[in-house]
């Protein structure tokens, strides 16, 4: 009797690890995520003063556009919340999407060499951030379920593991991809 009782707090000590370690595993997938996000949204914030200056260059009338460009960058980059920060990207593709379309209406800016590796590079990185979002919302989705499924969620709740957060856009002109 005394073998099975051991016996049986060992295989719940054992159960508890390795239920424990999946949930550390997957708030450690969840962090990586989101770094990696955290990267293309700082390298589409790299691209945008070269796009406003190339943009600027031909249609300097529109002073109010590069300043929503240049206020929604600062909101961006000053977020400290996920969703605040999924907000202020949201209105940053808007503002970027703008200045792209902007573009449009001048055929020489189109054809500047400049302008057209910038449009290259921010929708290459625009790809990349859809991509690192979706991975991101995926090991936030797998952590959630783990923190929620039984018994993992016992050991979630002794562990102190949360739920993570999704990254959401607002509005539904910002699911989508800025046209360049």
């Amino acid at each position: 009797m005394e073998y099975l009782l051991v016996g049986l707090a060992v295989a719940g000590f054992g159960g508890f690890v390795v239920l424990y370690n999946g949930l550390i595993r997957m708030r450690q997938l969840t962090k990586n995520a989101w770094a990696d996000v955290d990267v293309y949204l700082k390298r589409r914030a790299e691209l945008i003063p070269n796009l406003v200056t190339a943009v600027k260059a031909y249609a300097s009338h529109e002073a109010t556009l590069f300043e929503a460009i240049s206020t929604a960058r600062s909101h961006a980059m000053e977020a400290r919340s996920l969703p605040e920060r999924a907000d202020a990207e949201g209105q940053l593709g808007t503002a970027v999407h703008r200045a792209l379309f902007l573009a449009e209406q001048y055929p020489e800016l189109r054809s500047s060499d400049n302008f057209l590796n910038l449009q290259r590079e921010l929708s290459e990185t625009e790809t990349k951030l859809a991509r690192a979002r979706q991975y991101y919302n995926a090991c936030v989705r797998d952590l959630n379920t783990k923190v929620e499924a039984f018994p993992s969620s016992l050991v979630a709740g002794v562990a102190g593991v949360k739920h993570g957060e999704y990254f959401e856009l607002e509005g539904a002109s910002e699911r989508e991809v800025p046209r360049v």
